[in-house]
């Protein structure tokens, strides 16, 4: 079992947002995903916080972060988490473990895109596009850019860190994510400022 510090900070924050943003839906059951589940200790929290009726599927790319969100899910016996499955939002959404188009209701990524090549920021809202239904939401967590500016220090600190890691990765601009989106059916409908200099990006298929 793998454990984030980070997550375990800001879980209850993206909590209350999702809370927020779901509870005109929550009369019928909703089906989740959540892409790059990481640890897993998001997704078994919102199970046992979110008092609506959510069904979650976990993904990630990785075998042991599979093996983490496994055990979270047998340590919280959280009950409407599904098992993890392989999904590398890059590819095509066909190729997203089997996940019926129109088929979810919200999509979350907490911290992905940051550390993802922009093919990865490409292929969410492609297949966010293809498997949200109507009215559907896509939400985003983590630091970004505004029109090419990063602001404050902190977070151009975070981007270089970042970028010597992988010169692909660091703190996506939301302008570009923003027409990412309407080529693909969606539009931005909320900007939400959260703890540390984060945001919550909230968007919607039209």
């Amino acid at each position: 079992m793998l454990l984030s510090p980070l997550a375990e900070r800001n879980w209850e924050d993206v909590c209350s947002v999702l809370e927020e943003v779901l509870e005109n839906q929550s009369h019928r059951e909703l089906f989740a995903l959540e892409l790059g589940s990481g640890t897993g200790q998001h997704v078994t929290r919102f199970a046992q916080k979110i008092p609506f009726d959510v069904k979650w599927q976990p993904s990630d790319i990785k075998d042991e972060c599979h093996e983490s969100i496994k055990a979270y899910i047998a340590a919280t016996k959280a009950k409407t988490v599904m098992q993890p499955v392989h999904l590398d939002a890059s590819e095509s959404w066909e190729k997203w473990a089997g996940i019926a188009r129109n088929s979810c209701d919200i999509i979350i990524a907490i911290n992905l895109l940051q550390y993802s090549s922009f093919k990865t920021a490409e292929g969410v809202f492609s297949g966010a596009g293809q498997i949200l239904r109507q009215n559907g939401l896509l939400m985003l967590y983590g630091a970004y850019a505004i029109n090419g500016i990063i602001t404050p220090s902190s977070n151009e600190d975070l981007d270089a860190e970042l970028q010597n890691m992988n010169a692909e990765w660091g703190l996506p601009d939301i302008d570009v994510l923003r027409q990412l989106a309407y080529g693909n059916g969606m539009r931005m409908e909320r900007m939400i400022e959260m703890e540390e200099y984060n945001k919550c990006l909230i968007f919607r298929k039209f």
